[in-house]
């Protein structure tokens, strides 16, 4: 008896775990048995697997075929599982020391159609990533996921166009495509800030936002240029890092948005659902294999959610465990994912329901206003660290431009570098913003100076600042100490700070 094998990767989420594919060719009436878990679609592999090596010219057992895939608890899930499958098979069948040696170390993902060809499949790149960590020396793709592959260094890639094509280098080791250099596909062109004249407080927050991290709330009237704001944060955002870009070009592969190139998304995602989406398309979800949302599609980038007054509480109180850890569990009865979201969250509302443009027009009683902008819970808005009104006389009709997103962002990244060398240097480790620091360490290791803290007491005791609002206003203080090249926040950096933390609804009649 020989028991051919093979390797693959299961995914759940954005990680992976190897399967050893096996296959026995016995004793028995013909027939194809595959056991470890796996969905419909590794079910009705039998049938393609076969089909597709008989079209390819290649020998398939007339006998008992027994297919076991490990770990059997494992849920496994997908068509990636077709290459592994049918080359385990024949490598049972062929009994060729050659291609059972190269087989068994070699991951291979790829779905076959009838005809033999190999086509490719979602989730390649933190599927390939799994299987160098694995200590995996060399992976077998469709030709069309082969740039995708060749992101990941320290492990070998080939690619595949057809069965045949896979085959001839199991039994002889040449024969596969190999990957050219990997190349960064530009994103989409993000506006520039140079389009925006006047609105010179708007611009110094977005400013700030950026340098740190927060998350941030415009409210203004239709037309005063929210959602514009918001568009052009991406642009001020310094470059993804490689490991960032791995990171969210992972989640994009697992969600099938890789573009044709395969590259390299290298700039922060900008992620801006309709004001209609449901709970599981914001934070992930779905049946079968729980798929990322808005909110992970957008991780290391931003996430703007316009009209958010509009939307349903239960959906947007969803996103407060996400924001706070960082990432989504989605939770199964067998099985569970995860996937990362440490985005920027950008809310846009109208102050009101008439959406006057100036508070004199406005025909909405104070309780109206309140219950509007009350469609946004307690929590979730204290988990917001600039609130940010838009004036439409602060807008100037002028021909000279604003300073270009170049500049900003070079800014930006200057106190982005002094943030995370001081906090480094303070025994936190990788910190990229201050929006990430702890609270609790915050105001223990790194605080204002004394009279700025004794003025954020102050605040505490008049209880016009929750604890979760003086963390975060701290934050923004070394933000707006950062910018300004100051080594320690002081009391105008906590009171302005404060006056950007400070909610819509403050000013509003009780």
């Amino acid at each position: 008896m020989t028991v051919g094998r093979a390797l693959s990767v299961s995914l759940q989420g954005v990680d992976g775990t190897t399967v050893e594919v096996e296959a026995d060719v016995g004793r028995g009436l013909p027939g194809m048995h595959i056991g470890g878990l796996g969905d419909a679609a590794v079910a009705e592999a039998r049938e393609r697997v076969r089909t597709a090596a008989l079209n390819s010219g290649l020998t398939w057992p007339k006998t008992k075929v027994v297919v076991s895939m490990s770990p059997a608890s494992l849920r496994k899930h997908g068509s990636a599982f077709d290459l592994a499958i049918v080359c385990a098979v024949l490598s049972a069948a062929a009994r060729d020391a050659g291609a059972q040696g190269r087989l068994s170390r070699t991951v291979l993902l790829g779905e076959v159609g009838l005809d033999g060809t190999v086509r490719p499949v979602p989730g390649v790149l933190p599927a390939v990533l799994a299987a160098r960590d694995a200590g995996v020396k060399w992976v077998v793709v469709p030709r069309a996921n082969l740039a995708e592959a060749a992101l990941v260094t320290g492990i070998g890639v080939g690619g595949v166009a057809t069965l045949a094509q896979l085959w001839r280098w199991a039994l002889t080791g040449d024969g596969v495509d190999e990957a050219a250099d990997p190349v960064a596909v530009p994103g989409p062109d993000v506006p520039d800030m140079r389009d925006i004249h006047g609105q010179d407080d708007a611009r110094a927050a977005l400013e700030v936002v950026a340098a740190g991290g927060h998350h941030l709330f415009l409210t203004g009237p239709p037309g005063t240029g929210k959602s514009m704001l918001a568009a052009r944060l991406p642009g001020i955002l310094p470059p993804l890092g490689e490991r960032e870009a791995l990171e969210v070009t992972a989640v994009h592969s697992v969600d099938g948005r890789m573009s044709d190139g395969g590259g390299l998304v290298t700039r922060p995602p900008f992620v801006a659902p309709h004001h209609t989406v449901t709970p599981a398309a914001l934070v992930g979800g779905g049946s079968g294999v729980p798929k990322p949302g808005a909110v992970s599609l957008a991780h290391r980038g931003v996430l703007f959610l316009d009209e958010v007054t509009l939307m349903p509480a239960r959906t947007l109180d969803a996103l407060r465990t996400p924001l706070e850890r960082g990432e989504v569990t989605l939770l199964r009865a067998r099985h569970q994912v995860r996937y990362p979201c440490r985005v920027q969250l950008v809310l846009a509302a109208n102050p009101c329901p008439c959406g006057a443009a100036e508070p004199d027009e406005c025909s909405c009683a104070p309780g109206v206003r309140r219950r509007h902008l009350s469609a946004v819970s307690g929590p979730l808005r204290d988990r917001i660290d600039v609130h940010l009104p838009i004036h439409p006389r602060h807008a100037v009709l002028r021909p000279e431009p604003g300073e270009d997103s170049a500049a900003i962002r070079d800014r930006v990244t200057e106190a982005r570098d002094r943030a995370r060398t001081r906090w480094r240097d303070r025994g936190l480790g990788e910190i990229p913003v201050n929006a990430d620091v702890p609270g609790p360490w915050l105001r223990r290791e790194a605080p204002a100076d004394d009279i700025a803290m004794a003025y954020l007491q102050c605040r505490l005791g008049e209880r016009t600042v929750t604890q979760r609002g003086v963390d975060r206003a701290l934050r923004v203080a070394w933000t707006l100490a950062d910018l300004a090249g100051r080594g320690t926040p002081t009391l105008d950096d906590v009171a302005r700070a404060c006056e950007l933390h400070e909610p819509a609804t403050a000013g509003i009649p009780a």
